[in-house]
């Protein structure tokens, strides 16, 4: 009898087929089609075996994955890695690569190229209002934005008024004799302009002390005024007035902090040395490779003990860096708490309360956050660098609270601490300028002009207030080298604007040279217009008629009743009551002129209407001119022999009514730009007084006019409402 065959073992010998090439390329042992329903004949049993490419494509999707966790996550601290390679960094390219380790290694010498500081290194001490720069960029304002000259340097007296007073304060000082058409020509510089982010307080509610507890001083409640509707017109970076939003202080994070210094070797001296020409021009090179050396210095804000909490710094700091702003304060209040004597802590929370008063625009929080860079100042074992960037930006943050007398006494103790630094010495000079103190600051620019004859900051300041001071002549070089020195903080309007003037008064045409170059730097609007606080896109021409400018009604009033109005202002001359006050802006040449203020910042000077109640009667109709925060309602006396220098009024948003009173027969006339027009009695006269003009009076006679200042009529009365006082 036959055998008969088992399947399975017949199935086993038909499953050991040849080996048969599969799709890519690789030979396989049987089918591996078991993937489908049976599996047909060469699947029977023994399921799948795959490939070699299948086993990679599978590897390769679960790396993928893998990184995509790794990120996702953020298992692993990049920022940290990235920052210790740098260190070993040594051709400067931003990586660690092979040409780093063969200089790691001896194999090649390192070389670095002459480039500006790291990102790391330029952000540090970095601040949104520096006090010595962009004290004035051309002031052009958005329309519909409230300028930025709502904080006059005056002289405070004590630190006892809060944020709420400080406006109405201000407003109670209108002058009801001086005249401000002028006021790019006062003897000390305005502050850096600001915005209505924060409420500035009172300058005059300083205290003398730089370390007094001010956190009980202001509004409590942290509001500031309301944002106002979007903006019609952006300002232009670069062409006008920085904002005085606070921004964010870009400190160096705490993995930048301990990074050491990749060695720089020192490049080989030229041959040619010996030379004396060669030898001064090494020199030099020497001596700027150290200026940019200590430019490129890192700071170091961590003392040993905070070496200690790195890790626990760098936390809270990295919240700070993503903008996560109340859990970074709420990590750096806890450290302050556990590590009391943490210097780093406690200027870390002075930078989240810093940046916090930011988000929420709170006066109140950005005192808490002086009081907090006063502290980490004051603990022991604290960096120097540390010291200096707290007191530094304590000072810069009083300045734009209007707490100049704090901000001078921070500042004096940064000079004491820093003698060496002439930057602190200069931002002392401004911050005597802004107190009114014309000569502190001299001093202090004497000094560091003593100590660095070439530094172009303290020349156009120390021009400034030799123009100031009067010495015209004496002015010209300080303002002119230090404008040509292109340093930060020069490239200033009213210094270009007093050099000119300067040069004008000393019949030196190269004025408009300088005038020229302001307008292309953008602070002038043409080199006739060269008002600093403007409004874009308004109409600009010297001279209006009464239909150009829409107030046609106010000027057939005013040339009505010009025989009332000359009438009550002779009266006023006649009582010989001091009441026309001289003119006391340096505006003049040579004479005497006088005047006497009705209006003034769109409200009364006092009780100067009740000598002219019948000229006051007929303006309260008119609120155009009553209202005009910029300008003056005024009478004008000018004696013969007086000449006013050419200048201008500070801004483009008003325009000026002169109505003739007591016009001599001859000898009187004003000039606007290269027109030049004479008074008559009863008729007004209208031009934009942005423009240069000027005076002349030689006549037999005193000249008599009425001033009559109203807004410029393509104003909106939205920016009416919110333009600030001039």
């Amino acid at each position: 009898m036959a055998q008969r065959k088992n399947p399975k073992t017949h199935s086993k010998k038909e499953a050991k087929s040849t080996p048969v090439e599969s799709k890519n390329g690789k030979r396989t042992e049987g089918g591996g089609g078991g993937g489908g329903g049976g599996g047909g004949d060469a699947g029977g049993g023994g399921g799948p075996k795959y490939s070699m490419f299948t086993w990679f494509v599978v590897l390769a999707l679960l790396g993928v994955w893998s990184s995509v966790a790794v990120v996702y996550f953020d298992i692993v601290d990049y920022d940290s890695v990235i920052g210790k390679l740098t260190a070993y960094d040594t051709d400067g390219d931003g990586d660690f690569d092979v040409e780093d380790a063969k200089v790691l290694l001896g194999l090649k010498q390192a070389e670095r190229p002459n480039v500006g500081e790291s990102p790391e290194e330029s952000t540090v001490l970095e601040t949104s209002e520096h006090v010595s720069q962009s004290t004035n960029q051309q002031a052009a304002e958005p329309q519909g934005a409230g300028p930025a000259e709502d904080t006059p340097p005056e002289t405070p007296t004590e630190e006892t008024a809060s944020e709420s007073d400080s406006p109405s304060a201000r407003d109670d000082e209108v002058s009801g004799s001086q005249d401000v058409e002028s006021e790019i020509q006062a003897a000390v510089p305005l502050p850096p302009l600001v915005e209505n982010d924060f409420v500035p307080d009172d300058p005059r509610g300083d205290s003398g002390h730089p370390y007094e507890d001010e956190a009980d001083i202001i509004d409590t409640t942290g509001v500031l005024v309301e944002e106002s509707p979007p903006q019609e017109s952006e300002v232009e970076s670069g062409k006008y007035l920085t904002s005085s939003q606070v921004t964010q202080e870009a400190e160096p994070v705490g993995e930048a902090e301990n990074q050491s210094e990749p060695p720089v070797e020192p490049e080989p001296q030229s041959e040619t040395a010996s030379v004396p020409e060669a030898e001064g021009t090494t020199e030099k090179q020497a001596e700027e490779k150290l200026k940019e050396k200590a430019k490129k210095k890192k700071p170091k804000l961590l003392n040993k003990f905070d070496k200690t909490i790195k890790s626990e710094i760098d936390a809270a700091e990295k919240l700070r860096k993503k903008g996560k702003l109340e859990e970074a304060l709420k990590a750096f209040e806890t450290l302050v708490q556990q590590y009391p004597q943490s210097p780093r802590a406690r200027y870390g929370r002075a930078q989240a309360e810093d940046d916090l008063a930011e988000k929420l625009r709170s006066n109140d929080m950005l005192q808490k956050a002086i009081n907090s860079y006063r502290e980490a100042a004051e603990l022991p074992d604290v960096t120097s660098d540390l010291l200096r960037a707290a007191l530094k930006r304590r000072a810069e943050r009083q300045q734009f609270l209007g707490r100049m007398r704090g901000c001078l006494a921070t500042l004096e103790k940064l000079v004491q601490i820093f003698p060496e630094d002439v930057s602190l010495k200069n931002d002392l000079g401004v911050a005597h300028l802004l107190l009114g103190d014309n000569k502190g600051a001299k001093k202090v620019y004497e000094e560091v002009l003593a100590a660095d004859p070439g530094n172009g900051f303290a020349k156009v300041h120390y021009g400034f207030i030799l123009k100031s001071e009067n010495k015209i002549a004496e002015s010209i070089p300080y303002l002119k080298e230090g404008l040509e020195s292109g340093e930060p903080g020069t490239d200033d309007g009213r210094f270009y604007f007093h050099l000119g003037d300067a040069l004008q008064r000393v019949g030196d045409d190269s004025a408009y040279h300088w005038y020229e170059l302001g307008h292309k730097r953008g602070h002038f609007a043409s080199v006739w217009q060269r008002s600093l606080y403007n409004v874009d896109g308004l109409k600009a021409q010297p001279w209006w008629t009464p239909k150009e400018t829409g107030y046609s009604d106010l000027v057939k009033t005013l040339e009505r009743n010009w025989k009332t109005i000359r009438d009550e202002a002779l009266a006023v001359i006649d009582q010989n009551t001091g009441l026309f006050v001289p003119e006391e802006e340096n505006l003049r040449e040579k004479g005497e002129w006088g005047q006497y203020t009705l209006w003034q910042q769109g409200r009364k000077a006092g009780n100067a209407c009740q000598a002219v109640p019948k000229t006051c009667s007929l303006l309260e109709r008119y609120p155009e001119a009553t209202g005009c925060k910029r300008g003056q309602i005024k009478f004008s006396v000018m004696q013969p022999g007086t000449h006013v220098w050419p200048h201008t009024g500070p801004t483009n948003c008003r325009l000026r009514m002169h109505l003739g009173l007591v016009i001599p027969k001859q000898g009187c006339r004003i000039r606007c730009t290269n027109q030049t027009r004479e008074w008559e009695e009863g008729k007004v006269l209208i031009f934009d007084d942005s423009f240069e003009h000027e005076v002349w009076q030689d006549a037999d006679s005193y000249r008599l006019i009425f001033i009559v200042d109203v807004w410029h009529p393509e104003l909106t009365s939205y920016q009416r409402q919110t333009l600030s006082s001039i």
